[in-house]
């Protein structure tokens, strides 16, 4: 796999990925251990984050000490299982702006469709992760990334629980600017657009609904 994408192999994420899998945990153990993976996975992800100095007294002493620099980084979920990500995030992070793209997959072209876009101001000037827990077919991953680009987007990462070959495939094709990371890698794509092992529908699973 290229430098563009990560696998997050610590073994608390794969430890809290493999309870998540398991089709008998339920909602409210599903929802918790997405909080705590995606505050894990969030490390990763914002490794890049642009530093400066500031000048500070210690208790001892006066120092110049690392800071973040720039505009407040930008968290974009794609509805509605992207919000499952942001919790954990926004605890490691809490002054990020946040943002919501609504796509829905078309049943017969497994094709997005947009319903609704909503996110901060100045994003040229922001580090923007656009966040869903399933990079499946790519093409609602694609297409929010899309969006941000042409809303002034430079600097967009893309964080996802699980990954299927052919998801990272697309959005390597369409954006091959934009890092992922992942704490899987799957197998494959069933004949529904499903990631195989999985975990199933990751919406349904967080909300309870079916």
């Amino acid at each position: 796999m290229d430098q563009q994408v990560t696998v997050v192999d610590h073994p608390l994420v794969q430890h809290k990925l493999t309870l998540m899998r398991e089709k008998d945990t339920s909602t409210a153990s599903f929802r918790q251990l997405l909080r705590e993976i995606s505050l894990l996975l969030a490390y990763e992800v914002t490794r890049g984050l642009d530093l400066t100095t500031k000048r500070i007294e210690t208790p001892l002493c006066e120092m110049d000490a690392p800071i973040l620099e720039g505009k407040k980084l930008a968290l974009i979920s794609i509805l509605r299982a992207g919000n499952g990500l942001l919790d954990g995030i926004l605890e490691l992070i809490p002054a990020a702006r946040v943002g919501f793209v609504g796509l829905y997959r078309d049943p017969e072209t497994l094709q997005p469709v947009q319903y609704y876009c909503k996110v901060p101001a100045e994003l040229e000037d922001r580090m923007v992760i656009v966040v869903d827990p399933m990079l499946a077919t790519g093409n609602s991953s694609v297409a929010a990334v899309q969006l941000m680009k042409d809303k002034g987007a430079k600097n967009i990462r893309f964080l996802c629980l699980l990954a299927a070959p052919e998801g990272i495939a697309r959005m390597r094709a369409a954006h091959p600017d934009v890092p992922i990371v992942t704490a899987a890698i799957d197998s494959h794509l069933n004949d529904h657009g499903y990631i195989v092992p999985g975990l199933g529908d990751a919406g349904d699973r967080m909300f309870g609904t079916k």
